[in-house]
């Protein structure tokens, strides 16, 4: 395993050590079929932001199925990954911190993947808040939540209980569904949700 000298995953360095060194194995390298389903069975493209994108494979997707998507990560190297990854896209690949990130546009999606459980829990109020910020009533909140009890992370798993306490005040639970592809650092604790803006 590769050694880092950053520890804390609320900086940018931490994230940047581990895309520098190759260090991601929760990059599938593709585009998961839960998402793909999902574009599959929507009625029209939604205007969608994907935070803590990574290596932005699903913003190459959505925006070649026309789907006006946008891409943020606070860390430089995971910028200039996804940058390389997704050609034609990269304009839409924008380096910023999710918390005063402001959108172009008014949100219909918040694209899930990974995000929650990269922060520590003492983060996760503040997320759930600021989903709810950027989405209007009846937006979605949709994509992969990893369960379990991980004090050490990320991931960080966490209990269906606390997922719900964190959401139900702002959110209603629309889909809720097993996943069958999930990578082996996801498998067996992962799920496809969607959460519907009150």
């Amino acid at each position: 395993m590769p050694e880092f000298a950053s520890r804390d995953p609320r900086t940018p360095g931490f994230w940047d050590e581990r895309f520098e060194q190759g260090f991601t194995p929760w990059d599938r390298g593709g585009v998961p079929q839960g998402l793909r389903d999902f574009v599959a069975r929507a009625p029209a493209p939604l205007a969608t932001l994907i935070p803590g994108c990574g290596s932005g494979y699903e913003l190459a997707f959505l925006c070649e199925a026309g789907w006006d998507a946008v891409a943020i990560d606070f860390s430089p190297a995971a910028v200039e990954t996804a940058k390389g990854a997704v050609g034609p896209w990269a304009g839409r690949v924008v380096e910023a911190d999710f918390f005063t990130y402001a959108p172009p546009r008014p949100l219909e999606l918040i694209y899930e993947q990974a995000f929650l459980c990269a922060m520590p829990p003492v983060l996760w109020p503040r997320l759930a808040a600021r989903w709810a910020e950027l989405l209007p009533a009846g937006g979605l909140l949709a994509g992969f939540f990893f369960f379990g009890e991980s004090p050490k992370g990320p991931p960080f798993g966490i209990a269906r209980a606390a997922l719900d306490a964190l959401l139900l005040p702002h959110f209603e639970c629309v889909e809720d569904e097993p996943v069958e592809d999930s990578l082996p650092v996801f498998a067996g604790k992962e799920r496809w949700m969607e959460w519907r803006r009150r």
